[in-house]
This record gives C-alpha cells, structure tokens and sequence, in this order.
C-alpha cells in the first residue's frame, strides 16, 4: 500500500512539473510586444524651455505624448535633447530607428518611424523640420 502511495504520488509530481514547464514554453513562443523596451508608458513633460513642442508616439494599440520645453529649433533636436530618439544619418537626413526605446527597423521586419505633422504625412525629416507652436507631431510604428 506504501509504495502504490508512493508511486502515485510520484506519478502525480511528474504530471504537475510537465504541465508546468509546456506552460511556460507556450509564454516563450509568444511575440515580444513592442511597449517591453518603451522608456516612457506614460504622457510625460521634459525641460524649460519658450518653445512647446508635442509629440504623440504610437506603435499597435498604445501611444504615449511627450510634452517638450526647449529652445532648439526643430523637432529633432528637441528630441534628441532628452534621448527620445536616435538614428542613423542617411542620403535624406536623419533615418529613425529608435523612438521611445522602441526600435523600428526596415531590414528586419519592414518597420519604420513615419512622421506627422499634424495628420499629414510630413513631407521633411524630423531633424529638418522647425517647430511651430500649437502644432502636433506624430510619429508613428508602421509596417
């Protein structure tokens, strides 16, 4: 009788620890959502400055305002200020590849930063164009 309690019991531990470690493959398979590297979840203000400059960052689902205070005078230099972007110099300028901690990047999924001003597709890069107040700027995850 003592051993077929042991045995079950055995038999019952194997099954617990088997049912536990298929749940955590399952976890690893599942895609890294992209907010896991962002810096900032939420609306968040940065510096002094006499310029306002806002900037809506959005990838999938989420977004996340950046109010900036500064006296630089594009929108990639007040960006840069407070290390909310970072890129690459390119033929036309500054190629994004990081906003917020998160990392758009075309050779590996064809993922890129595009940039609004206002709702329209901006026709100049962020490190170009001037701020102007009352204005709202966007940058978007895009594939």
């Amino acid at each position: 009788m003592k051993k077929t309690m042991q045995k079950t019991v055995s038999v019952l531990l194997v099954i617990l620890l088997l049912l536990g470690l298929s749940a955590c493959g399952n976890t690893a398979n599942k895609p890294a959502d992209l907010w896991d590297n962002a810096t900032y979840l939420q609306d968040t203000t940065f510096g002094e400055g006499a310029k306002t400059l806002t900037v809506v960052v959005k990838a999938e689902e989420k977004s996340v305002t950046f109010t900036v205070n500064t006296d630089k005078d594009t929108v990639g230099a007040a960006l840069f200020e407070h290390n909310l972007i970072d890129g690459e110099e390119a033929e036309y300028g500054l190629y994004l590849k990081v906003v917020n901690g998160i990392t758009a990047d075309y050779d590996v999924d064809q993922s890129y930063w595009a940039f609004y001003i206002g709702n329209d597709y901006a026709m100049s890069g962020v490190d170009s164009t001037e701020i102007t107040e009352g204005v709202t700027y966007q940058l978007v995850y895009t594939k």
